[in-house]
């Protein structure tokens, strides 16, 4: 079993930064990829980041490579979401998420891909 408690949300003006922080409750061995997803009213959820734990491999949506950075801290069992640079277009619900260990791939931007969720937080950007 994996629980997941995000954190960190917020608002802030255009340009800005924020960090998310998800705090993953499990076995170190539960889980082999967490995700970030975020879903805005009325649009459906949509990966942003991910990594794979173990090898620490990142991936990254094109609408935020090169302004959002996925990290992890193994020793605190979380997983950070730094967001750079943000814009309106950036407010959401972001969730994160997490895959139990499984042998194959991933399509890392698939929410069904992930059986673990948070709660999620509120990011609201305003220009």
């Amino acid at each position: 079993q994996v629980q997941l408690v995000e954190s960190g949300g917020g608002s802030v003006q255009a340009g800005g930064s924020l960090r998310l922080s998800c705090a993953v409750s499990a076995d170190s061995d539960s889980s082999d990829f967490v995700g970030w997803f975020r879903q805005a009213p009325g649009k459906e959820r949509e990966g942003v980041a991910a990594i794979a734990t173990a090898a620490g491999w990142t991936y990254y949506a094109p609408s935020v490579k090169g302004r959002f950075t996925i990290s992890q801290d193994n020793a605190k069992n979380t997983v950070y979401l730094q967001m750079n640079s943000l814009k309106p277009e950036d407010t959401a619900m972001y969730y994160c998420a997490a895959r139990s260990r499984r042998p194959h791939g991933i399509i890392w931007y698939d929410p069904i891909e992930y059986n673990y969720w948070g709660q999620g937080t509120q990011v609201t950007v305003s220009s």
